[in-house]
């Protein structure tokens, strides 16, 4: 018996990861100029306005209204029928001292005995069903939103209509063994410009405006959109093949999505963790990531965690694996590391000793992850759209310009690095695995 199973995605005009954007472009300024920086920025955004809010405890002052709108430039909010405009949304800080009650238990006299930022759960998941490591339905939602963005910013002839807002979903049937055999269905919704107009006022002319544009639309996420998509996956036969003409599309399926990004909905920090993560595949903890610096373990153990089971399963471990690890407040060593393998390790070893393995290989200690992943630079704003989990690690320079410093500051920066398979040998090693 076949299975069906979805994922899926949003794109960075989403007004939640708006918000997300802003709240780690927040934290990678402070980070650059004060690399201790303790942050946790939460963001909401709406009809024209910005409001901001948090703790920081920092040497670094950051103008967060710059910050906030350059980011909302970048994501292409600069036209006022947005309603959401990068120069003339308001923009309202309420950003305070972070609480000593809080920051007692984190920093210590030895660094690498930093407490945990606060207690939880997190986990980290890989799958060998793509080249990345991940689940293929949100690797495919992913893909389709990142190459209608980039037809949108760099290529705009061939959809001229798009605006920055826009989701997608996409189901694909596996057999009992867990195989993709086909994508079933696509969805896309995506934000556009009125480019038909109303032949008359009255209500059937609009209807009949919406359905040519709804028409218009679907034509071009078929014909432009899936074909490029599927290119980029020419690579792969196996991903390749499951592009059939059998798929079924949902475009726009209002009919009309005009009114989109924060003007159409409240935009909040956090809110799209599982898009974030393994696009509901995998577990996921309590917290969110977004705006917080790393002695937040709910982001730094979380990518820790992914790094682990990614090594695990390209080190042959196992297909599949589900990792756990938990945190109290202020203590530096995790409650437990916990291992799922569902059943499809390679037969040598169980996944209680697969944990305490893991346990040799791997400091879990909050400051071990910081200093082993490179966490302490400003390396968050690219997590913060599509997807903290499955990208390619490669280094990159930023500058950060402040008018309240004379010099910019320019950094080579590691983008994420939880995604390294530098770990593979030394597992390979210690589970006796063929090199």
């Amino acid at each position: 018996m076949s299975y069906l199973f979805t994922s899926e995605s949003v794109s960075e005009g989403h007004p939640d990861k708006v918000a997300d954007q802003i709240s780690d472009a927040l934290l990678d300024e402070f980070l650059a100029y004060d690399n201790t920086s303790k942050v946790a920025c939460e963001t909401l955004v709406t009809t024209g306005q910005v409001i901001l809010a948090g703790e920081v405890k920092s040497k670094a002052y950051v103008d967060v209204a710059e910050v906030a709108r350059s980011v909302i430039a970048k994501i292409g909010y600069t036209k006022s029928a947005y309603r959401f405009e990068a120069q003339s949304c308001g923009v309202f800080s309420s950003i305070h001292e972070q609480s000593e009650d809080i920051n007692r238990g984190v920093e210590q006299e030895d660094p690498m005995n930093q407490g945990a930022g606060d207690q939880g759960m997190m986990f980290g998941y890989a799958t060998n069903e793509t080249e990345n490591y991940m689940p293929l339905s949100l690797d495919l939602s992913h893909a389709l939103l990142l190459e209608l963005a980039h037809i949108r910013k760099h290529e705009l002839h061939l959809m001229p209509y798009l605006r920055p807002d826009a989701k997608s979903q996409v189901t694909i049937e596996y057999d009992e063994d867990g195989t993709p055999l086909r994508i079933d269905t696509i969805v896309i919704s995506t934000q556009h410009d009125e480019f038909v107009a109303p032949s008359d006022n009255t209500k059937q002319a609009a209807l009949e405006a919406d359905e040519m544009m709804q028409r218009v639309i679907k034509q071009d996420i078929i014909e432009i959109l899936i074909p490029r998509v599927k290119e980029k996956y020419a690579h792969n036969k196996m991903v390749h093949s499951l592009f059939t003409d059998k798929i079924k599309y949902h475009v726009n399926p209002t009919g009309k999505f005009v009114i989109g990004g924060p003007h159409g909905d409240t935009g909040l920090t956090g809110r799209k963790i599982v898009v974030d993560t393994y696009g509901g595949k995998a577990s996921h903890g309590g917290g969110a990531f977004s705006g917080k610096d790393p002695s937040k373990v709910d982001r730094s153990a979380a990518y820790a965690a992914r790094h682990i089971a990614k090594n695990l399963v390209a080190a042959g471990v196992s297909s599949e694996v589900l990792i756990q690890v938990a945190y109290a407040i202020g203590i530096a060593e995790p409650m437990n590391i916990y291992v799922s393998t569902y059943g499809k390790s390679n037969g040598k070893f169980s996944d209680i000793e697969i944990a305490a393995k893991v346990r040799e290989l791997f400091d879990m200690r909050p400051k071990a992850i910081e200093q082993r992943l490179k966490l302490l630079n400003p390396i968050y704003f690219e997590t913060a759209s599509y997807g903290h989990m499955g990208r390619t690690p490669k280094t990159v320079r930023k500058v950060f310009q402040s008018r309240y410093m004379e010099e910019p500051i320019e950094l080579d920066v590691e983008l994420f690095t939880w995604e390294k398979l530098d770990f593979v040998d030394k597992i390979k090693e210690v589970f006796g695995l063929d090199k």
